[in-house]
């Protein structure tokens, strides 16, 4: 493998750019022309325009990417994550054109991509499900007399969706029919399929996910767990590894139910399996995402592996090089995922120019970002700046470094979420660990943050005042009323 092509752009282009040069292999970025100047595009040792900036125009042409691939005598294609990478069908092309895709075989990314299928690959495994059923639901009486049957509140869920599209609580039945309609109107309108499913609601649940790895040597393994409870809209913010709330017990339970998920479908390369887990510790499998997640870095850190590193030896045919066995958690990381959002107004996107864009340094600090100073911010795409992540010996010692790498973290020109990051690792709650995936809606408001960032600024501006005040009197300056 001399020669690999990324299908994907920004911070995730650069990550996979990097393992790749320090392992000799050349890279070939893709870009639309919103990204002409972008970051990937100058670390790539070659780059191809490759349409418009919207991502239907540009990242999102699997067959145009394919072609830019043969062209330029490439040997493997690595998705990153969003855009292309859970595209069964490109998956297949690749495949057909005889170029290696870092990932799985099409097939297992077809039977997982469907919530209703992975639940029926996994069903001989004794894995345990969240109570409901595991097929489409199109009536809402047909809802009804399901809901009733497990209980309220339920959870409307569309069989194809992802980042919290086509998902609708229900809490009683006359909202029954209403919220089914329009999990199936935004599940057809963000996946093209409306096929919706019902489970019971988990009230207070936690988001815990178990990084698994398989080669085609027949070795399946896991790189334990990352807590993703921490979200707004149904997406994650803030992960760590490992949770705080796993007994060793339960990490080697959930480690080989997530085992036994990817060899239920005959996976190969890296892999996560999310779990919920109840406040009585009860885990239920959720889905399975095949490929490369947002957070790899915290699983990265902790288990001491390369994560994009092993992918790539996995599609030139290597085995895994260690043992189940030989693995073990070394420290604490936790993630903090930077977006231009306005935390102060719902989070919606914030657009603009990043005038000033200055990031921490230091030990246990990293940044993995596809930003410089001086860039617009596209309105096209995910608005995700960054990734924030510290490492340490311990939770406290690295909530810590987290706090102070977010005031060291100098961004000016858009909102983002590095004051909500600010304010949750501050709060009691994710201090102690007792919290669940409602921890925006329970502890979180504008009025609280402000609160927050006011206090801040007044203490900055006593600080000021104090090194202004010493100064004088160190030159003997007299100062005026």
């Amino acid at each position: 493998m001399k020669k690999i092509l990324i299908a994907n752009r920004g911070e995730i282009a650069i990550r996979v750019m990097k393992t790749a040069r320090k392992m000799g292999i050349k890279t070939v970025a893709v870009y639309s022309e919103a990204d002409r100047n972008a970051p990937h595009v100058r670390f790539a040792d070659e780059a191809v325009c490759i349409g418009p900036a919207p991502s239907n125009k540009s990242y999102l042409l699997g067959d145009k990417i394919i072609e830019v691939a043969k062209k330029l005598n490439v040997d493997a294609i690595h998705p990153g994550y969003g855009f292309l990478s859970e595209n069964a069908d490109f998956a297949e092309k690749i495949e057909q054109n005889n170029i290696i895709f870092i990932g799985p075989k099409s097939n297992s990314i077809r039977i997982m991509g469907s919530k209703l299928a992975a639940k029926d690959a996994v069903r001989n495994y004794n894995i345990p499900m969240v109570p409901g059923v595991d097929r489409a639901v199109t009536d809402p009486k047909e809802a009804v007399k399901i809901a009733k049957e497990i209980g309220f509140p339920i959870l409307i869920k569309a069989s194809a969706g992802g980042g919290g599209k086509g998902m609708r609580i229900v809490e009683n039945e006359n909202d029954v029919e209403q919220q089914m309609n329009r999990a199936i109107s935004e599940a057809i309108s963000a996946f093209g399929d409306g096929s919706v499913f019902i489970e019971k609601y988990i009230t207070s649940p936690r988001h815990i996910e178990i990084q698994i790895i398989a080669d085609s040597h027949g070795n399946v393994l896991h790189l334990f767990e990352r807590e993703c409870s921490i979200q707004r809209r149904h997406q994650k913010v803030i992960e760590e590894a490992p949770s705080s709330i796993l007994t060793p017990e339960l990490r080697l339970e959930m480690g080989d139910a997530a085992i036994k998920v990817a060899k239920s479908c005959n996976y190969l390369g890296a892999g996560t399996v999310e779990f919920l887990v109840d406040e009585h510790l009860n885990f239920y499998f959720l889905e399975m995402n095949t490929r490369l997640q947002v957070e790899h870095p915290v699983t990265e850190l902790i288990a001491g592996v390369d994560l994009v590193e092993l992918q790539i030896k996995i599609a030139r045919g290597e085995a895994i090089p260690f043992k189940q066995e030989e693995l073990k958690i070394n420290g604490h990381a936790l993630e903090l995922r930077v977006y231009a959002e306005d935390p102060m107004n719902d989070f919606l996107p914030s657009v603009g120019n990043l005038s000033t864009y200055k990031i921490p340094v230091g030990k246990g600090i990293r940044v993995d970002d596809g930003f410089e100073e001086g860039m617009d911010i596209p309105i096209y795409y995910d608005p995700m700046l960054s990734k924030l992540i510290t490492y340490g010996k311990t939770r406290e010692e690295v909530i810590q470094l987290m706090i102070e790498a977010i005031d060291n973290y100098k961004i000016e020109g858009v909102f983002t979420t590095l004051p909500f990051g600010k304010f949750v690792f501050e709060h009691e709650a994710f201090r102690t660990g007792k919290f669940d995936t409602h921890f925006v809606k329970n502890y979180y408001t504008p009025k609280l943050l402000q609160a927050g960032l006011d206090e801040e600024a007044k203490i900055a501006a006593l600080v000021g005042l104090k090194i202004y005040l010493e100064d004088q009197k160190k030159l003997r300056i007299p100062i005026s009323n």
